[in-house]
């Protein structure tokens, strides 16, 4: 019987519209209404969405301008990411109390392997009820979890479960139950993929699985075989413990685009602060500078710089993406999305900073730790560097 437990033993558990189900903790005023997290400008997309205004066709990264007209009811709440980011540690925190095979796939969501906790806590089944009764006792949030003896078969029993649900597949009863869904529940089938193969009468996942791996290659090239294995609930891969956090970063879409470099550098300023602030609050270091810029035609570079010695200093990492910035040359075209990122993540406790010669290097880190407490107590718009003032515009409370 343990052995069979076993064999169903990975959970994916996935938070149900994590941005707004954490704002709503202070609004439940707001509970049951249409709700959006995302900024109400012209290019922003929507970050999170309730499900009452998904059921106006409202979905994660769309335009905020086209989710605004299809849902003009809906409240707008502009992101909190730190505070999001905070829940998410939490989260990740109960999922540690279950088991150490725990593979974070995004700040709410992650593969669990609780086979080494039957013993202890109950079947698998069990198990997920516990972690969402724990999720909703201690974080104030519902939480979706899919259970089965593959990766890919939890995805998709926790997206069918949604939301606020658990559903479990047993091992046996994988391959029934993927049979009985479109195919586009298999991953790599999109939109585009699924109009191929409906043109051939694949329509279903049982469709996918009656046809020959040699005619799928033929119409989706190397893909056609694993799209096959997928069909046959064929997932062997294990659940990897990783580190949450590959990279941090922001970046910011104008709403016009621009050519002018003051805005740009006063902009990679901001975003400087936005990402040492975040690797701040994380505990983490960063030994790579990436620079992303966006064109108004859409074609998209980067560039990037390792570091000698780790940093979390917004004006160190503003000082490399300036000098990132330079190196690509004029611009024939006018900029759209500027970003800043941190890459090459290492918990600060793991490596010393070294501190450079010139003393402003500390300073700078100084300042920008007591900019962190300032935040922490009287929000973060309380203080900001001086070149991020916009000229003639008053300071809030003035």
């Amino acid at each position: 019987m343990l052995r069979e437990l076993r064999r169903t033993s990975i959970l994916h558990v996935d938070m149900d519209a994590f941005f707004v189900s954490v704002e709503l903790r202070s609004r439940p005023d707001l509970r049951g209404k249409p709700v959006i997290v995302g900024f109400p400008a012209e290019r922003s997309v929507v970050l999170s969405a309730s499900y009452e205004a998904r059921a106006s066709g409202v979905k994660s990264a769309m335009p905020m301008a086209v989710a605004m007209r299809m849902c003009p009811a809906a409240v707008i709440i502009n992101p909190r990411h730190k505070l999001y980011y905070e829940v998410s540690a939490q989260l990740m925190e109960i999922f540690a109390s279950i088991t150490e095979l725990v593979e974070p796939l995004s700040v709410d969501e992650a593969f669990l392997d609780v086979g080494g906790a039957i013993r202890r806590l109950g079947t698998p089944f069990e198990i997920g009820q516990l972690i969402r009764r724990r999720v909703q006792a201690e974080l104030g949030i519902t939480a979706s979890v899919g259970i089965a003896s593959t990766k890919f078969v939890a995805k998709i029993a926790s997206t069918r479960c949604k939301p606020d649900g658990i559903l479990m597949i047993e091992a046996g009863q994988s391959v029934p139950y993927l049979h009985s869904l479109p195919v586009n529940a298999l991953w790599g089938v999109g939109g585009k993929t699924a109009e191929v193969l409906a043109r051939l009468g694949i329509r279903t996942v049982a469709d996918v699985a009656a046809t020959p791996v040699a005619s799928l290659k033929k119409v989706l090239g190397a893909g056609g075989e694993h799209v096959h294995r997928l069909s046959m609930g064929i997932d062997p891969r294990p659940v990897t413990p990783t580190r949450l956090e590959k990279s941090i970063g922001a970046e910011e879409t104008f709403a016009v685009d621009t050519g002018d470099d003051s805005l740009l550098h006063r902009e990679l300023l901001r975003l400087s602060h936005r990402t040492a602030a975040r690797l701040r609050s994380s505990g983490m270091l960063t030994r790579t500078i990436a620079l992303k810029l966006r064109y108004s035609d859409f074609s998209t570079v980067t560039r990037s710089k390792t570091l000698h010695t780790p940093v979390d200093s917004a004006q160190l990492i503003y000082q490399v993406a300036v000098q990132l910035l330079e190196s690509l040359g004029g611009r024939s075209l006018s900029v759209r999305l500027v970003g800043v990122r941190a890459e090459q993540l290492e918990p600060t406790g793991q490596t010393s900073v070294q501190l450079s010669f010139d003393r402003r290097d500390d300073n700078w880190r100084a300042a920008e730790q007591a900019l962190d407490r300032v935040a922490e107590r009287f929000g973060s718009k309380t203080l900001i560097p001086a070149r991020l003032l916009e000229p003639g515009k008053p300071l809030d409370g003035e």
